[in-house]
């Protein structure tokens, strides 16, 4: 196997006392389309900001494209997209001249790509960034991080202010940049149903650690709820194997485990007497389950 686009090793990032990451080790591998969700401060936008050299760990190690972040060369840095959060662009430019801007510094910029794009998602060429909407000001954000068609694309909630029908165009696009297995991305949202559309990997980030990351058709072949009722009522101590949550309630059960087997649920019926009843998880059910207090 080739070495992976993104290496992460024992990484902690710590903000005065308090450790928003806490030893992350995480590889994402060339080709995929990884989903990061997590609640909100469980530090997805500072774990994407220490891969990208915009933060310093302070604690392990992180490779990126071959490459130490925080000296990340300019050759690295060409085969970079990213969009961050909060989009900050030249409000004296227009729209058409921001793109010829930003293209200038990137030899394998698409111009053609770039203008279907522009008209694809309905950007006014000549009008001016600064009274542009929210919305318009992140479509451009995207279309300015893959208009050179790279190799790495990080996004940090890169839809957030986009109605339905930009999203769903966005995600075409990404669909058509990532066809070819050959470019990566990683894809901070909040929004499961656009992960299930375009992810072939999810991660779930929680207390600062990467909790769970697999392909999102394993991780919905594996992760399940169980809905047990017993002939006898269950003991408070009821616990079942690989169990994420458990709640009980007199001969009934409901539980969320993280890899179920045939023989778990055989274990089950036989042990308590039980009906088994086996539940399939979206990725929203999966992320809820996981964060259930």
């Amino acid at each position: 196997m080739t070495s992976p686009v993104i290496d992460i090793q024992g990484v902690t990032k710590r903000f005065g006392s308090t450790d928003v990451l806490c030893g992350v080790d995480w590889q994402i591998q060339k080709g995929s389309v990884v989903g990061l969700v997590g609640t909100n401060g469980a530090g997805k936008s500072t774990l994407i900001k220490c891969l990208l050299g915009l933060l310093k760990p302070t604690a392990g190690h992180i490779r990126i494209l071959g490459e130490d972040p925080w000296t990340l060369s300019a050759a690295a840095k060409e085969r970079l997209g990213y969009v961050p959060q909060t989009v900050q662009l030249y409000p004296w430019m227009t729209v058409d001249q921001i793109t010829r801007y930003v293209g200038a510094f990137y030899q394998n910029w698409d111009a053609a790509w770039v203008s279907t794009l522009i008209d694809r998602w309905q950007l006014p060429r000549n009008h001016r960034v600064g009274p542009l909407s929210q919305g318009q000001l992140q479509k451009l954000a995207l279309v300015l991080a893959i208009g050179h068609r790279p190799d790495l694309l990080v996004l940090d909630e890169p839809v957030a202010s986009l109605d339905p029908v930009a999203r769903r165009e966005f995600l075409r696009s990404l669909l058509e940049l990532t066809g070819d297995n050959q470019h990566t991305v990683l894809f901070s949202t909040h929004i499961t149903s656009d992960l299930e559309r375009v992810a072939s990997h999810v991660a779930m980030l929680r207390e600062g650690r990467i909790a769970m990351f697999d392909e999102l058709d394993v991780m919905k072949d594996r992760v399940k709820r169980l809905r047990i009722a017993a002939t006898q009522d269950l003991p408070t101590s009821f616990a079942v194997r690989g169990a994420i949550r458990t709640q009980v309630e007199g001969r009934n059960a409901l539980v969320a485990v993280a890899d179920l087997d045939d023989s778990l649920v055989g274990e089950l019926q036989s042990a308590w007497q039980a009906d088994v009843a086996v539940e399939d998880l979206n990725l929203e059910d999966i992320f809820l389950e996981l964060h259930h207090e």
